[in-house]
């Protein structure tokens, strides 16, 4: 078990919870140690914090949850990196954004979808280019 500082204030994490970021994630590439923090219990959003700077932490959220068509493509190169030994080890995320006191104009960014293999506890950014999904979702839309 491994304490340490995140934006969410000080954290207990179990080795087994951490998750290395082989090419680190966009505008931190620098950065490969992660792993997933609960903001409160049942809550859609999730914090991937950074191990190796306690001020990165990024609001991330199941894209299925709220756009259950969305789709991706994940290229042979990432499949690689991520070594999934089947679909199901692997779960999606994407960044989520919240104005300060607009909770409503909340938006999910759907072009840099997060990969992670839960099993192996590799993770990866895939930039999207060619999805036909919006660059931005906001969940106020939704009607949730």
């Amino acid at each position: 078990m491994n304490v340490i500082d995140s934006r969410l204030g000080r954290r207990e994490v179990m080795l087994d919870k951490v998750i290395t970021f082989p090419r680190g994630l966009i505008g931190f590439e620098g950065l490969r140690e992660f792993t997933l923090l609960q903001i409160r219990e049942n809550a859609p959003l999730l914090f991937l914090q950074s191990l190796e700077n306690a001020r990165l932490g990024l609001l991330v959220a199941d894209p299925f949850a709220f756009i259950p068509n969305y789709s991706l493509t994940v290229g042979d190169a990432e499949q690689e990196i991520l070594r999934a030994e089947k679909p199901d080890d692997i779960s999606v995320l994407v960044t989520a954004s919240i104005p300060p006191g607009k909770p409503e104009q909340t938006a999910l960014n759907m072009l840099g979808p997060i990969l992670i293999n839960h099993r192996a506890r590799i993770g990866l950014q895939a930039p999207q280019t060619e999805t036909g999904m919006p660059a931005k979702v906001y969940i106020g839309a939704l009607g949730r």
